[in-house]
């Protein structure tokens, strides 16, 4: 398995339990007041003897409280530019001073959490890479997953679900599908779909050759939720008053 950061000792045993579904990961990203500007994080890791301990608030966590591990971006030195000063470190999620706590979405639906860290420590050989170079690793991960958000599969299998409402009798007697001006914006959509998928397939052959994506990844990511939300308008449209 090719993994760009961390040591073979960390690779030997971490990958493993991931391909074996032993180990469940959360992402310690996302904070109260570090969102979007993810360089202003305050979780703080003060350096001791065999590792750091850890202070701070995690928001947003998907899984949290099914996941054995975290990996979590803090803030290890103050005194330089925000992003120079973060670590990125490999949280067990059964150490002590850890708290997880449910955000119950609009659904009423559990899957996203508060986890709070008081005192929790990592041990030195947890740390992924340098310590003050977390940034590069955290950039380097996101531009691999904001190019699976690009969610072209479920863009495509959601377009298809739409093309099959347009042919059931929901308007009295006609049918959607007959509507030119509905059918042309199915059209449109799925010419973006297509144009998306090329640039994935682009991405990930550029991946493959070892050239990691860039800013390229934020425009798929982008271009992947217009999508999905011209999606969503296409199906309550074509949904009438069942919508």
């Amino acid at each position: 398995v090719l993994i760009k950061y961390g040591t073979q000792k960390q690779k030997d045993f971490y990958i493993p339990k991931i391909l074996s579904n032993k180990h469940w990961w959360c992402q310690g990203y996302s904070e109260p007041g570090a969102g979007s500007d993810l360089a202003s994080l305050t979780t703080r890791a003060e350096k001791v003897v065999g590792g750091y301990i850890i202070n701070g608030t995690k928001t947003w966590t998907t899984m949290a409280h099914y996941a054995d591990m975290m990996f979590i971006l803090v803030k290890t030195n103050s005194q330089c530019k925000p992003q120079e000063g973060i670590s990125f470190l490999l949280l067990d999620m059964k150490s002590k001073g850890i708290s997880v706590k449910p955000i119950i979405t609009l659904d009423k639906s559990h899957y996203i959490n508060m986890v709070y860290l008081e005192d929790v420590f990592i041990p030195q050989e947890n740390l992924i890479y340098e310590e003050n170079k977390g940034w590069t690793v955290a950039k380097y991960l996101l531009g691999h997953e904001r190019t699976n958000n690009a969610q072209v599969s479920s863009s495509k299998r959601a377009l298809n679900k739409i093309k099959k409402i347009a042919k059931e009798q929901i308007f009295g007697d006609s049918f959607l599908c007959k509507d030119q001006r509905f059918m042309d914006k199915v059209a449109r959509c799925e010419a973006r779909i297509l144009a998306l998928e090329f640039n994935l397939l682009k991405a990930i052959s550029n991946d493959s050759k070892g050239i990691s994506p860039g800013a390229e990844a934020n425009m798929l990511k982008i271009r992947g939720s217009e999508i999905q939300q011209e999606i969503t308008e296409l199906v309550l449209e074509a949904s009438g008053y069942y919508a």
